[in-house]
């Protein structure tokens, strides 16, 4: 089943189970006649580049930086293609707090493609998640 998105197509192919209850999708194709932006790891500092000991609220800023980041460029987060998401003492308990904050982020399911990475430990004291992102700018 494709599903297009505004510069890329988000598709989850038959023959492979659904991840939308995970928070993400297969596959996403980009047009060759496509600029693709990078977003630098991002992580859920408040704008003082503050970290909160809350794993939600980081999350929450997290996503928050990227669209912030993506809004520059005239893009939203239905324009990422691809996610690396790291997460420090990665569990069931983040794991659910992802896909709930996933589900706010892309309440129409066309998820980006994601690649989560537990990790031991990330570059700032207390920092509980990192995500980079590449979106996708479609020329005329």
């Amino acid at each position: 089943m494709a599903i297009q998105a505004q510069s890329q197509e988000i598709s989850n192919p038959k023959g492979l189970y659904d991840p939308r209850p995970h928070g993400y999708s297969h596959m996403a194709t980009v047009p060759a006649n496509s600029t693709l932006v990078f977003v630098a790891g991002q992580a859920g500092t408040d704008e003082k580049g503050e970290l909160s000991a809350d794993f939600r609220t980081q999350v929450r800023f997290t996503l928050k930086n990227i669209e912030t980041a993506l809004k520059s460029k005239g893009l939203t987060l239905k324009h990422i293609a691809k996610l690396t998401t790291l997460v420090v003492d990665y569990g069931p308990e983040k794991h659910k707090i992802l896909i709930e904050e996933s589900k706010k982020a892309w309440p129409d399911e066309k998820y980006p493609v994601n690649t989560l990475i537990p990790v031991s430990r990330l570059a700032l004291d207390g920092m509980q998640i990192e995500i980079d992102a590449t979106a996708v700018l479609l020329k005329d």
